[in-house]
Formats: structure tokens, C-alpha cells, sequence
């Protein structure tokens, strides 16, 4: 008889360190608390390393996952770093937030059997363990980087994830870059949005820092559209080109009654006074936030559950996420509704606003919910949600932060006429070289997709900046 070969059976994920819930919902410090050597090589080890690694196509800036992860399997932290630095300008960012079970991990071999490798997760050590000794080294994961030239030089608008990975790939063939930023601390979404518990400060403040070592000078507090206009860039600064990279953040509002109530918020605003304003220091920090109590956040997105989880360690006795469709169809990062709903965060699914209601002082008091039922799927290729005839209620609340979507701001916009838009209002480009209708300037990121992620963003400043250095410097200079 011939023995049948047993199938090699496949270790399970080892699991990410967290701050316990009932700790956590307390505080700012970062939930996931990180690999440690032993638990990032256990996971390394776990890595088959297939011969055609389709983990590598399912990431938006093509990272050489195999390789890094191969470097750590034999304990090579430099030289995992330095695999990871030649496409991704920010590892220790993305290794946090990235949605890598849509991406990498969700395209791993291993996620047949429901254990695909935990790709995010050491990328987030690789990034975190890596000792740069300079600027250079953290730009590149190498000791050589070009000298500054004097006769090329490229301006990003905006110092968000699209605008610092042009900036960090030019910088490091010696490309002078300057970026512009219409708040006063660099990072766009990175630092006014997503919460120090899941992305830290001090790891936005260190990339941006190699940059500034690295010669990129950053100009903060200045709007491009009204400090200063693309067409001055070009013609009167002298930029050889111009990368457009101002997300969109301009928020969306429901426009149902009682949007002007005290107490009714856009997450853009919410998040932005306690994530720039340093709100959760109050009142170390002069910025405090809205004392909501009975805190309501309308929507299913991780823009929803930062706000969400945010009223919570801001004091908020109950938290409740208003969501018209079921707990299922929510577009949120699975480990982010997990995390949410852990922490003590009410899921009130199936319901949709009809109306915010105020007291005689026009304070926020109640919303009024219209109960909601699958129909058929939409557009989206999710159930559309139909209205329940005679079933409205009410929501006790004194604070709500809609967090339905953005759209794009219009300011640069109005002051670049030549940019074409689509029907939706954001800026049309080249789908491979994200160069726009006016020559030599180009966009990427929210302004040209609508909301997406912070790796999609990258993903498109990459193209873009390699784009402008064949351009300025040659075919021969695109790394």
C-alpha cells in the first residue's frame, strides 16, 4: 500500500501584544504593542517563500515582501530595512494602518487556510528595530545618498502621505524638494487624523525629521490657492515641477435638520482638534474638545471608528456607532471594529439619521433613527438599505460626529483653472504617471481617488516622483 503524503499543516498567526481593553479605553498609548525579537522570528519563519510571491503584487508601492521577510528570517533587521526603504518611504507608518488583509496578507498564499503571514506586522518591527545612525540610512537603509543639486528642484502641495513619499524618492537621487503644508505640523492625515493609540506622533515626527536631514524643506502654514498659486510655482519660483497632494478635506454633512446644533461635529473637525490640537492632553494642551457624553458617530469606516474610540478616551460615558447597514457590510478594517466594540463602543446597525434635535439653547439632545433593512445590492455590491415604513426612534446624544465621506477642497482647486476635473470634482491624471491636463504638475492621492488609504496615496506619489526623475534627471536615475 502506498502512503498517502501528509499535508504540512500550517502554524497559526502569532499574535500581536495589545494593551487590554479595559486599560486601553483609558488612555492614548499606541493599543498594538509590537513584536519583540522572538515573536517577529516565530512569524518570519512562517513566510514559505514561494517561488512567484503574489503577497508582492497586492501591495499598492510593490514591495518586495518575500525579501524583507527573508532578510528577517535570518535575523537581518538592516538588511530587511533596507529592502523595505527601496519602495516604501514610510515602513514604520504603513506596518500600522495599512489594510494589508485586503492587500499583501489578503493575496498570501497562506490566506487559503485563513493564516496568512502577518506581513504589517513586521514591516511594523523591521521599521521599529531598525537604528538609523543618519539621515541617509533612514531614507534608504544604506550609508550613500546623492548630494543636493542646484539645478532641479520640485514643490509638493501638501505633507501627507502622497507628498512625503515624492519628496523622500526625489531626495534621495538629490532632487532639491520643497514641500508645502497648509497646517502648521507636517504628516496630512497621518498627524490631524488617525489617533496617537493607533499611528504615535513621535513615528510621523521621525520620518519626517530624515527628510528634513535629507535637505527637503518643508514650508508650513502656507494654503497654496491663496499664499501662493501653481502657476507661480512654475513660473515665477522656478520649479522644474509641481506635485499636487492635498488630500480631500472638505467633510461631507448629511443634510437632514439640525446639522447647526451645538454639539454636532464633523469627524474632520473632531479628529483634527484632538489629534493636532494635542485635545487628549487637556489641560497640558490649551485645545480641549467638546465634553460629549452620550456620544453618537454616524458611519461604518475607519474614519468612524477613530472617532469613535477617540470619544471614549475623551471622557464619553456611552458611544454609539449609527450605521445604516449590518455590523457585516461595514467597510472598516476588521481589527478596527474589533477593537472598537472590545473598548465598550455600541454598534446601533440598521438605522439611519432623519434628524438632529436641540434643546431651547440649541444644544444637540436626541436623534431622531429611521430603521433600515437589506434590499438588493447597490452599486457598491452591497445590500442597499431600504427603510422600515412606521419604524423611527429616538437616540439619546449630546455630541454626534458624521463621518459619512469627504470631498475635495476647493480652494487650490479655484485658483488652478487649467487642472480638469472629473464630475465628482477631483483631478483628472494619467493613470501611469499621475501627470495632470497642465504639463509638468501632477496629483495623487485623495484629490484624484476620493477617500482611500494612506498606502493607495503612496502608492500614487511613487509613481508620480519616478515620473518626474526620468524626467528631470534621465531613464537611467529611476530607482
Amino acid at each position: 500500500m502506498v502512503e498517502q503524503k501528509k499535508k504540512k499543516e500550517i502554524r497559526p498567526r502569532v499574535a500581536m501584544p495589545e494593551q487590554p481593553a479595559s486599560e486601553r479605553r483609558h488612555n492614548f498609548t499606541e493599543v498594538a504593542l509590537g513584536y519583540g525579537e522572538k515573536e517577529a522570528m516565530s512569524e518570519a519563519l512562517r513566510c514559505i517563500q514561494c517561488k512567484d510571491p503574489k503577497c508582492q503584487k497586492g501591495c499598492p508601492v510593490e514591495i518586495d515582501i518575500k525579501g524583507f521577510i527573508g532578510r528577517l528570517r535570518e535575523n537581518d533587521v538592516p538588511g530587511a530595512y533596507k529592502v523595505l526603504r527601496a519602495t516604501n518611504a514610510l515602513p514604520a507608518v504603513c506596518g500600522r494602518v495599512c489594510p494589508q488583509e485586503t492587500q499583501c496578507e489578503g493575496a498570501c498564499v497562506l490566506s487559503k487556510k485563513g493564516q496568512p503571514v502577518c506581513i504589517g506586522r513586521l514591516e511594523r518591527y523591521a521599521a521599529d528595530t531598525f537604528a538609523a545612525s543618519d539621515a541617509c540610512q533612514q531614507l534608504t537603509g544604506t550609508e550613500e545618498c546623492h548630494l543636493a543639486r542646484e539645478d532641479v528642484k520640485v514643490a509638493c502641495i501638501g505633507g501627507g502621505p502622497a507628498g512625503l513619499t515624492v519628496a523622500g524618492y526625489l531626495s534621495t537621487l538629490g532632487v532639491k524638494v520643497v514641500v508645502y503644508e497648509a497646517l502648521h505640523e507636517v504628516g496630512g492625515v497621518l498627524i490631524y487624523g488617525i489617533p496617537e493609540f493607533r499611528l504615535p506622533k513621535g513615528v510621523v515626527k521621525r520620518e519626517v525629521d530624515a527628510l528634513k536631514a535629507q535637505g527637503v524643506e518643508f514650508i508650513t502654514n502656507w494654503v497654496v490657492g491663496k499664499t501662493i498659486t501653481v502657476q507661480e510655482l512654475l513660473n515665477e519660483e522656478g520649479f522644474n515641477a509641481v506635485f499636487i497632494g492635498v488630500g480631500a478635506g472638505l467633510p461631507w454633512f448629511m443634510n437632514i435638520p439640525g446639522e447647526s446644533l451645538i454639539g454636532v461635529f464633523s469627524a474632520n473637525e473632531y479628529l483634527t482638534r484632538a489629534n493636532l490640537g494635542r485635545a487628549y492632553e487637556f489641560p497640558a494642551q490649551d485645545t480641549p474638545t467638546f465634553p460629549g457624553k452620550h456620544v453618537a458617530v454616524v458611519g461604518g469606516g475607519n474614519v468612524a471608528m477613530d472617532a469613535a474610540r477617540t470619544a471614549l478616551r475623551m471622557g464619553a460615558e456611552k458611544v454609539s456607532l449609527v450605521y445604516r447597514r449590518t455590523k457585516a457590510e461595514m467597510p472598516a478594517r476588521h481589527e478596527e471594529l474589533e477593537h472598537a466594540l472590545e473598548e465598550g463602543v455600541q454598534l446601533e446597525a440598521l438605522c439611519a439619521p432623519l434628524s438632529f434635535n436641540g434643546d431651547e439653547n440649541h444644544y444637540l439632545k436626541s436623534i431622531t433613527l429611521q430603521r433600515m433593512q437589506l434590499g438588493e445590492p447597490d452599486a457598491s455590491g452591497r445590500r442597499k438599505p431600504v427603510p422600515i415604513p412606521g419604524e423611527v426612534y429616538e437616540l439619546q446624544a449630546d455630541m454626534v460626529v458624521i463621518a459619512v465621506g469627504t470631498q475635495p477642497n476647493p480652494i487650490l482647486l479655484e485658483a488652478t483653472p487649467d487642472l480638469a476635473l472629473n464630475k465628482y470634482g477631483y483631478v483628472t491624471v494619467d493613470a501611469e504617471t499621475g501627470e495632470t491636463s497642465m504639463p509638468n504638475v501632477f496629483a495623487g492621492g485623495d484629490i484624484v481617488t476620493g477617500s482611500a488609504t494612506v498606502i493607495s496615496a503612496m502608492g500614487a506619489g511613487r509613481r508620480a516622483a519616478k515620473t518626474i526623475a526620468a524626467r528631470l534627471l534621465g531613464p537611467d536615475a529611476v530607482l
